[in-house]
């Protein structure tokens, strides 16, 4: 197998430059260019069109890309799996995270998995939900947790828990001391939410278009954290996850608004290709995952 050469070839292909591709593979550019002569020659086609300022792959490079990943991965898991023997947990796990979960729920998890597994090295990828299913379908994370659900087929689908979201604001909006708002109390107020393609950005959406609610104005922050910020220094509302605004309510930094008759309720899931299905690690996480959050009955 010649794994050099398709590594080689799937960071030409993402980064699309020879020169930083020989810089991140620590390798001569004469190097990265006989690895794709090689390839070329091999396959008997072109994978990418050269010029002096553009290099693009070719309909036959996107065919050789999409493999290339995934016999990468079955290369890179059965060198492992070879390495893992009397049944020690070893060797790295990459996961990926929406930032809810990576930056607030996630990181009991990891401390568990330290303490159980000493000699597993973690890395985490922390995207908005679109970004980690990507990561997960390019074979970039073993697996993925993500806000809500995704459609795409070629990936295995679990819930590990259930979220709950809540609208807030700074202690002194003018909802801030109702015991209750209603639906026409939302009408008309600005609001502060994720970017496209978070999944908290999608449930705010819903939430907007199933109230028929009328929008003032709409900032967007790619970051939970400044979206408190912003909310405490200013006059908008926004739709959190419990987990993100729980240390603030309780420091009295925001103020949770109690819609009447109507909670906000989301599924988290984790995610993997099935070709990773019976891999060591990832089994062990989801173990440990199910542990933590025992799956319903």
């Amino acid at each position: 197998m010649h794994y050099d050469a398709l590594k080689t070839f799937v960071t030409l292909a993402e980064v699309k430059n020879f020169t930083k591709t020989a810089e991140i593979l620590l390798m001569s550019q004469p190097s990265v260019s006989l690895h794709v002569k090689n390839l070329e020659k091999e396959f008997q086609t072109t994978l990418f069109l050269r010029s002096p300022k553009l290099l693009q792959i070719t309909p036959t490079g996107e065919i050789l890309y999409d493999r290339a990943k995934r016999m990468i991965t079955i290369y890179e898991q059965t060198r492992q799996d070879i390495l893992e023997h009397h049944n020690s947990i070893k060797g790295v796990l990459k996961i990926g995270a929406s930032f809810t979960i990576g930056e607030y729920i996630l990181p009991a998890l990891l401390i568990d998995l330290q303490k159980e597994y000493p000699e597993l090295e973690l890395q985490v990828l922390i995207g908005n939900t679109d970004e980690i299913v990507k990561s997960v379908r390019m074979y970039q994370v073993d697996i993925g947790l993500i806000e809500g659900q995704t459609n795409e087929k070629e990936l295995s689908v679990h819930a590990f828990m259930e979220d709950e979201l809540f609208i807030v604001s700074s202690n002194h909006h003018e909802l801030a001391h109702k015991q209750e708002v209603t639906v026409s109390d939302l009408q008309s107020q600005p609001w502060v939410t994720r970017e496209v393609g978070s999944g908290t950005r999608e449930y705010l959406n819903h939430v907007i278009r199933s109230n028929g609610l009328k929008v003032k104005s709409l900032l967007t922050i790619s970051s939970n954290q400044g979206i408190k910020e912003t909310i405490i220094k200013g006059e908008g509302l926004s739709l959190l996850s419990r987990s993100v605004i729980e240390r603030d309510v309780q420091h009295n930094n925001l103020t949770m608004i109690k819609l009447k008759n109507k909670s906000f309720n989301r599924t988290l899931s984790y995610i993997y290709s099935p070709i990773l299905q019976d891999k060591k690690n990832v089994k062990t996480f989801i173990n440990v995952l199910n542990r933590k959050w025992p799956p319903q009955s």
